[in-house]
């Protein structure tokens, strides 16, 4: 999987407005990483974020999927260390990212 990697981050895209997620409603693990949607972000070409060009960076997309790109309006670059374990959270359309060593575990 493509990945842009600077200072020992990696660029992990998500969506904070309300409305529409990113990573939530499509699920396309490899379209937060990418290098041409982090460039595209990075030069305010969101509006350019077609389902179209997402379906053309996919490997093995399954054509019967449906990538909804609603929430690339609102993407952020959050520059995380390599290796960092997080998940892509989502209410309301407003996407947070939550790192493993930041969230609160219970244990029975």
């Amino acid at each position: 999987m493509k990945k842009v990697i600077r200072d020992g981050n990696v660029a992990v895209l998500f969506s904070p407005g309300y409305g529409a997620g990113w990573y939530t409603w499509h699920n396309q693990e490899e379209l937060i990483y990418h290098p041409t949607l982090i460039e595209m972000v990075e030069q305010n070409r969101q509006s350019e974020i077609t389902e179209e060009l997402c379906r053309t960076l996919v490997t093995n997309f399954d054509e019967n999927n449906y990538i909804y790109v609603g929430g690339a309006e609102d993407l952020r670059i959050e520059w995380m260390p390599v290796g960092s374990q997080f998940k892509i959270d989502e209410y309301d359309g407003a996407e947070s990212i939550l790192y493993k060593e930041n969230d609160w575990w219970l244990t029975a």
